[in-house]
């Protein structure tokens, strides 16, 4: 399940940090930087992978896709290429939909 992204954003993200947002490993978001275009981090004078908020945004549709969606790793390529507009449309709904279920269910525990 997808760990909420902290209020406080800030500029870089350590790929420490950003696995943790998504609940996966670091391997993974490395593995996921090489097969998908749409990934690119910076790198600093020691290699360390330095995450910005719209590397950030892209992962939450990988995620979405592979993750959530099931699809194959060349099916999510696919359907980014082929029509990534629709995919963001999606996730930014489902995003809001689980933000608005979650301030529902804080207002039934407090009843």
């Amino acid at each position: 399940m997808l760990r909420k992204i902290k209020k406080i954003e800030k500029v870089y993200y350590s790929i420490g940090e950003v696995a943790e947002l998504f609940d996966v490993n670091t391997s993974l978001i490395r593995f996921w930087e090489k097969e998908f275009d749409v990934l690119k981090p910076m790198k600093n004078k020691k290699g360390n992978r330095l995450f910005t908020q719209a590397d950030l945004d892209n992962l939450r549709i990988i995620y979405h896709l592979v993750k959530e969606r099931g699809f194959t790793l060349q099916g999510a390529k696919d359907k980014l290429k082929d029509n990534k507009e629709d995919v963001v449309n999606k996730v930014e709904a489902i995003d809001s939909l689980n933000r608005i279920r979650g301030f529902l269910l804080e207002i039934k525990e407090q009843m």
